[in-house]
């Protein structure tokens, strides 16, 4: 029998290198479910969520690069795409990974075994993600959290999350949503 663990809206978590950066935020938001590998480090979940990412996205972001360059901004590539890290070690093996190098859209910020912060800055806003790790309280389930904060620097980057932020909170849900499907360790 599976259990269905849903996701939460939550509040970035306090303590954490994400929240350091909330003043001053425009948007922020976060949301939290079942880790279903909790001895895994944070870089680790990122790139399991990553490989589970739905094709759809790819599309939209696709759509999101053609028309902000319109404007002058810069397209963002893929969540998916794989860079080699900077040790020259595999794409795919969190270990490789220091901060600077880039993992998809983002350069890492901020990386330890809980918490890795990725950001994408350009001239409209700076956008940073976290993904924070969450042991089990007594009788409780660990989680994983996803937090975006964005610092917006103009009107072109308040009418870019107007449009964004709908498909934002889409990607988010559907990306955690297939993280808590994955199989929990122990299981086949």
């Amino acid at each position: 029998m599976t259990t269905t663990h849903p996701v939460r809206v939550v509040q970035v978590p306090a303590g954490t290198a994400i929240h350091a950066t909330l003043p001053g935020a425009h948007f922020f938001d976060a949301y939290a479910v079942a880790d279903p590998h909790p001895a895994t480090s944070a870089l680790h979940t990122w790139l399991d969520v990553l490989a589970r990412t739905p094709r759809w996205t790819e599309h939209l972001l696709a759509v999101r690069n053609r028309l902000v360059r319109l404007v002058g901004l810069k397209g963002v590539g893929q969540l998916q795409d794989m860079h080699r890290p900077a040790s020259g070690g595999a794409p795919s093996d969190a270990r490789s990974y220091r901060v600077g190098d880039r993992v998809g859209i983002f350069v890492i910020r901020h990386l330890s075994d809980a918490e890795v912060v990725m950001g994408q800055d350009d001239r409209h806003l700076d956008v940073q993600v976290s993904l924070t790790k969450h042991p089990a309280p007594p009788g409780g389930t660990a989680s994983v959290v996803l937090s975006t904060v964005v610092h917006i620097h103009n009107t072109l980057g308040h009418a870019y999350m107007a449009v964004i932020t709908p498909f934002h909170r889409l990607i988010v849900r559907s990306m955690l949503q297939r993280l808590a499907a994955a199989p929990r360790h122990g299981q086949r």
